[in-house]
């Protein structure tokens, strides 16, 4: 069976510039390709060759102009009998008109059939017109049936997930080995190391987290706050946002480090040289995989109760969840929490690392994804594939 992937027009698959969807891709790819002839449909990108096969999964690559039109073209074609389209929900009555016979499955990653985004005549049509929507969180699935309860027997929770081969937590011999070679090329060997991972952004909330390590950095000398990423995803570029936070750090010199953008190949490298990650999300976060990241690192992890985060941070239990989520002294709190409780500390992360372990592995988000195309396909096939779906 034939099944297509369709990214969304702003960054290449593989995840070579990064990206959530991206990253999600490439952890199911190894997965979908053993039980469907895989078609990946990104934009394209000056590193990357516009048509190529790479261990078995076909790549296509679409300028960015007229990108849509150009895949509707594609899908016309080659006519594919499940098409998983991520979140970009106004291009599926273009899609299904290319090829009316196809099965059609939407992907969200955030809250894609808003009042913003979408109308509602817009939104009915659509929802009219898809077999399935996956959603990355119960959060982003309560927004589509708050606004569309007709779509409630087409909704299914799909989480995404990490490969824990690439985060040995920091307890193991490797993840150890791996700590140190990252404290000494940031030189912050002997240093309590609190991390910020995502862009630049306010709704991210990094300007909180500066103005809470202040405190912090009173009361603990040898702390240092590390921010890495940068303004878009591979763009390094300054705005006037990220201007304000380098005048916010100035006081502090080097206690604060701006890593810029990290390859998502560095990323495990850089939760496993932290010792506390904090996600400051001001915005209601669909579900923010960095999570997973530090739980599957063996990093303490301190976020804020927005979106679909508490869906898998449990207060003091596989995390510390901050209810008042735009005050300063609640992510000071935090930080204070951690490191004056070291017991809590191995305990929490402990519970963390199983968790995804038990349900957040790529290979389970693969599991699910499958089990959704299945539901797709006639009951001969159906079965076939349910049979082969038991060896995950």
């Amino acid at each position: 069976m034939r099944l297509a992937l369709i990214c969304t027009e702003k960054l290449p698959s593989p995840a070579v510039k990064g990206g959530a969807i991206q990253m999600m891709i490439d952890g199911v790819t190894p997965y979908l390709k053993d039980n469907y002839e895989l078609t990946i449909i990104s934009v394209s990108d000056p590193s990357l060759p516009d048509n190529e096969t790479r261990n078995g999964v076909q790549y296509i690559r679409v300028p960015p102009q007229h990108y849509e039109r150009n895949i509707a073209k594609i899908l016309a074609e080659k006519k594919f009998p499940i098409i998983h389209v991520f979140n970009r929900p106004l291009t599926i009555p273009l899609y299904k008109k290319a090829t009316p016979t196809s099965r059609f499955v939407l992907g969200l990653h955030n809250e894609m059939l808003s009042e913003k985004k979408v109308t509602l005549e817009q939104g009915k049509e659509i929802i009219s017109l898809v077999d399935r929507i996956v959603t990355v969180s119960e959060y982003v699935k309560r927004t589509v049936l708050e606004r569309f309860p007709e779509a409630e027997s087409k909704v299914k929770v799909v989480y995404s997930g990490v490969n824990l081969m690439e985060y040995p937590p920091v307890w193991s011999s490797k993840g150890k080995e791996i700590r140190t070679e990252y404290r000494k090329k940031y030189n912050i060997e002997d240093k309590k190391v609190i991390l910020f991972v995502g862009r630049l952004t306010k709704n991210k909330g990094p300007h909180l987290l500066i103005a809470a390590f202040k405190a912090i950095a009173k009361k603990y000398p040898d702390a240092v706050l590390v921010i890495a990423g940068g303004k878009w995803f591979s763009d390094d570029g300054i705005n006037h946002y990220i201007r304000y936070l380098k005048k916010l750090a100035e006081p502090l010199g080097n206690k604060i480090i701006f890593t810029k953008f990290i390859a998502a190949s560095e990323i495990p490298n850089i939760f496993l040289m932290s010792d506390i990650f904090v996600c400051s999300s001001q915005w209601q976060e669909p579900l923010a995989r960095v999570h997973y990241e530090a739980f599957a690192a063996g990093i303490p992890v301190i976020t804020t109760n927005r979106g679909g985060n508490a869906e898998v941070v449990s207060h003091k239990k596989t995390g510390y969840l901050i209810d008042k989520y735009d005050q300063v002294s609640e992510f000071a709190k935090g930080i204070h929490f951690y490191l004056m409780n070291p017991d809590s500390v191995e305990i929490i992360t402990k519970e963390a690392r199983k968790l995804v372990e038990s349900n957040f592995q790529f290979k389970q988000t693969a599991s699910r994804l499958i089990q959704v195309y299945s539901d797709l396909l006639p009951n001969n096939e159906k079965r076939f594939r349910q049979q082969l779906f038991r060896f995950f």
